[in-house]
């Protein structure tokens, strides 16, 4: 079925084929990978895209001495296969098994580890100058997509690397696509200069008449001072030779030989040089094709007929959607600001009817965060829909444009805590501790998604800045639990009273801590359990009750525990006269894999059993 494909037993085989064998072994890697992500879910439109790249990356370098470094590193499926792990794709993002994402560990090919966006250019930057300062000789290469150039620190890199010269090549992987369509002026730019390529036609062209004589080659020579008027005549901008960096293309990334000739040129250039290669995101799989956003991550899906496999019922981001349609409706300074990912956060039925509501600024966490800022000072309430992880890229910004003037805004921080398959790098396993200790920050959970609505109504009444954070996916069974529908600033919930043991717990843990509550009192445990649904401030007058009468606090929370919210109940607890016992439950200090989401509970005996295991060695 692979037969060229499983002969590959070395990276260096591929400089061995002929195109006509690299565009054979293309269509193979395609099969392969529908096959394979068809079973396990992973990032399939993207690595669709960048097939013939990745051979063309492989056809020209030597990776033993040369270095790729894969922005994101969503894209890499491809790039694992050639380096030994196409065995392994059965255990693709599953725990213990194969990341989605660049890994040092797995490979001695896999340079630099990546995750979150625009990172590749600086990176890469350091390892040419390191490669500069130590005498050696190889070529280091960034790819990066266009959607990632809207991230600050890719600019700031494309700006060192341009001033300073250092020989670097850079792929600009421009499929029009981050997760969702790209929008604003430099994706603007690339589309211009992708349809309209006639610089480089006219380039070439008056090159070759003027090389055949004496005469004509000092003309050239004459033409080349006034190079920069005619770049600005026929391509406006010329946006990456201005910034002194090579500019080469576009070039058709899906045909092997152009690309091999146009990476054989940029081979030769002394100081930094950009090709921008043009792929389709989902290439070779008509529904991904067609749909690129569906199969940007995708779950287990049907082969033949593109249908996904489980598509799953309700979940968080949904009613923070449906919640911000219905209060939009009612407020009509409600805004939203999301960072590429109006469909990931739950915005889109939001765009479709207030689009001059929703701003989308593209990978840009840091000024969406500001842009919310100034909003908000003008007299609107911005709402910034965003990851976990994403948001940790915009911590200065949260703490110097939104919390020193307490401006209200509202950050709707989705996929806190474990997020699974995606593993370390968007874990969002964090926000809780970064955000805790910025003066002026209010941090609250939902313990359902029915309380999102009514979170979000206290949020835009509240008139401080404020984070709402909330898990992937939706409910596990909570019967017995209702939705608060009326929030009181500090103030927390008592679930259940019993016994002497209280646990404390925030979010999705108040679920588990519930059910773990239910598994003690079946073998005689008696507790009491408290929705902490504020994390920050902490209810004091229930925490000195708490204390006061309670022989043992138990805290839980998917968050780590440094810095978390049970290091804020113990601080408090520790300042009190009447003292009790206080154990915090969370995340160690330690980065946290890929796997399963209910496996990695279990893992870090945050599940139902595993709380009550903890709680029983306490006692």
């Amino acid at each position: 079925m692979y037969k060229i494909l499983e002969n590959i037993k070395s990276p260096n085989d591929i400089r061995k084929l002929t195109n006509e064998e690299l565009n054979q072994i293309s269509d193979e890697i395609r099969r392969f990978l529908i096959e394979k992500v068809s079973k396990t879910g992973g990032h399939l439109a993207s690595n669709l895209g960048v097939v013939e790249l990745t051979l063309g990356l492989y056809k020209n370098f030597n990776f033993d001495f040369d270095k790729v470094i894969w922005d994101v590193g969503h894209q890499s499926y491809v790039h694992k296969i050639l380096t030994g792990r196409m065995s392994s794709f059965d255990t693709l993002r599953k725990y213990n098994g194969l990341s989605g994402f660049p890994k040092r560990c797995e490979s001695k090919y896999d340079f630099f580890e990546t995750g979150h966006s625009s990172t590749s250019i600086s990176a890469a930057l350091g390892m040419a100058r390191a490669r500069d300062l130590l005498k050696q000789d190889h070529h280091v290469i960034a790819v990066i997509g266009d959607g990632a150039l809207t991230g600050g620190m890719a600019l700031e890199a494309l700006n060192d690397v341009g001033y300073n010269k250092t020989r670097l090549i850079i792929i600009l992987n421009d499929n029009q696509m981050s997760i969702s369509k790209n929008v604003g002026g430099i994706s603007k730019y690339l589309s211009k200069v992708r349809v309209d390529p006639s610089y480089n036609k006219i380039k070439n062209e008056v090159n070759e008449a003027l090389n055949h004589s004496n005469f004509g080659k000092n003309v050239a020579s004459s033409l080349s001072k006034i190079k920069d008027s005619i770049k600005q005549l026929v391509v406006p901008s010329m946006l990456f030779e201005e910034m002194g960096v090579k500019y080469l293309g576009p070039v058709d990334g899906h045909n092997i030989r152009e690309f091999n000739e146009v990476l054989s040129l940029a081979k030769q250039v002394e100081g930094p040089v950009i090709i921008h290669t043009v792929t389709q995101k989902g290439r070779g799989y008509n529904y991904a094709e067609s749909n690129p956003k569906k199969f940007h991550g995708v779950g287990p899906f049907d082969y033949d007929s593109g249908e996904i496999v489980s598509k799953g019922g309700d979940n968080y981001s949904k009613a923070f959607g449906n919640a911000m349609l219905k209060l939009a409706s009612e407020n009509d300074k409600l805004v939203a600001i999301t960072a590429a990912m109006p469909d990931g956060t739950g915005l889109i039925d939001f765009l479709k009817k207030y689009p001059k509501r929703l701003f989308d600024v593209g990978i840009a966490e840091q000024h969406a965060t500001t842009l919310a800022a100034g909003m908000a000072r003008a007299g609107l309430k911005p709402v910034f829909a965003v990851y976990s992880t994403f948001l940790q890229r915009a911590y200065d910004q949260v703490l110097h444009d939104v919390c020193i003037q307490k401006l209200p805004v509202t950050f709707a921080i989705d996929r806190a805590g474990i997020v699974g398959e995606d593993g370390e790098t968007h874990q969002g396993i964090f926000d809780i501790s970064y955000l805790n200790m910025i003066p002026n920050m209010t941090i609250v959970a939902p313990k359902c998604m029915e309380e999102i609505e009514y979170l979000l109504r206290f949020a835009l009444d509240y008139n401080n800045p404020i984070a709402i954070r909330y898990p992937r996916g939706g409910d596990y069974n909570i019967e017995g639990l209702s939705p608060i529908k009326k929030f009181e600033k500090g103030k927390w919930e008592t679930i259940l009273k019993n016994g002497d043991i209280a646990i404390i717990a925030i979010g999705r843990m108040l679920q588990n801590s519930y059910k773990a509550s239910k598994l003690l009192n079946d073998i005689g445990v008696e507790t009491t359990v408290i929705n902490a649904s504020f994390i920050k401030p902490l209810d004091e007058t229930m925490l000195k009750d708490l204390a006061k009468n309670y022989k043992l606090i138990i805290t839980v929370e998917d968050n780590v525990i440094k810095g978390g919210f049970g290091s804020s109940v113990l601080s408090y607890v520790n300042t009190l006269e009447k003292k009790c016992k206080v154990v915090n439950l969370g995340y160690k200090d330690e980065f946290i894999p890929h796997g399963d989401v209910n496996i990695l509970y279990k893992l870090c005996k945050l599940d139902p059993e595993g709380i009550k295991e903890q709680v029983l060695n306490l006692l």
